[in-house]
């Protein structure tokens, strides 16, 4: 069993300091914070520019080239809902490494990128959705065949592409958790890799309780065949949760000093 891939969420314009730095393409901290995800585990670095409808292509190019020039051409996911961005950033990415990841097609609008991996030999996350959420684990996986079947056509080996079964908030959906649980075990079952934004389940659960619930969701998921997640390798204690259960999967062969390993994390210092 392959160990479980970690995408560091912590470059999101969501976060005033990271609006900030990127309206004035400041580069420290964006910098900063794909240091400390890197040091603390990171395979992956998602970079996240929101909508950029104004200067999205420039904007994804200068981060991309930012990020990588920086950090030994370090794995991305390109993340924005501006496709001409994600196209920009595909062409000046260095593929050294690893491939970018796009982030993400799903199975409506947006089907179309995967069909933008297969022409710039990418990798995809494919969310099981097409609008808004799906009904149950039938129109689910009926999602995920029609866009592994699009992934094919265009080029992309199954490994190319991340099933995400959409990570529900359990305040409020507490009743499909284990529908989403199942929908990993039967996406693996097919051979699939799977991906999904852990945040998602904790989302506005009270501040103390929601590493809990990340923590017991990871792991239930992780049981169930989960490949990665996109979340916050900062957080000491998910990390501790990733490589117990690597090992206890046989990912990961045992040691007594395991958990102070960085053991297949990214070698960014080159």
């Amino acid at each position: 069993m392959e160990k479980f891939m970690i995408i560091g969420e912590r470059i999101h314009c969501i976060s005033p300091v990271i609006r900030k730095a990127l309206a004035e393409r400041d580069p420290q901290p964006i910098l900063k914070r794909a240091q400390e995800q890197l040091e603390a585990g990171a395979h992956y670095i998602d970079f996240n520019i929101g909508p950029a409808e104004r200067d999205g292509e420039e904007l994804m190019a200068w981060g991309v080239q930012l990020l990588q020039k920086e950090f030994n051409n370090v794995p991305l996911a390109l993340d924005t809902a501006n496709r001409k961005a994600i196209e920009a950033g595909l062409k000046v990415y260095d593929r050294t490494h690893a491939k970018p990841i796009i982030n993400s097609a799903d199975a409506g609008g947006r089907i179309d990128l995967i069909d933008l991996a297969g022409e710039y030999e990418a990798r995809v996350i494919a969310l099981c959705a097409k609008e808004g959420i799906p009904r149950d684990n039938d129109e689910r996986m009926a999602y995920c065949q029609e866009m592994l079947e699009r992934g094919l056509t265009a080029g992309l080996e199954p490994e190319d592409m991340l099933f995400d079964p959409l990570c529900l908030v359990i305040k409020g959906m507490q009743d499909k958790q284990i529908e989403v649980l199942e929908a990993i075990r039967m996406m693996t079952e097919m051979g699939l890799l799977t991906t999904g934004g852990l945040s998602n389940v904790s989302n506005g659960c009270p501040k103390h309780v929601r590493p809990i619930l990340d923590n017991a969701w990871l792991a239930m998921a992780m049981a169930n065949g989960f490949s990665s997640a996109i979340i916050n390798p900062c957080d000491a204690e998910l990390m501790k949760t990733i490589k117990s259960c690597d090992i206890i999967n046989g990912a990961s062969l045992y040691a007594d000093s395991y958990l102070e390993l960085n053991e297949g994390a990214f070698a960014f210092n080159g």
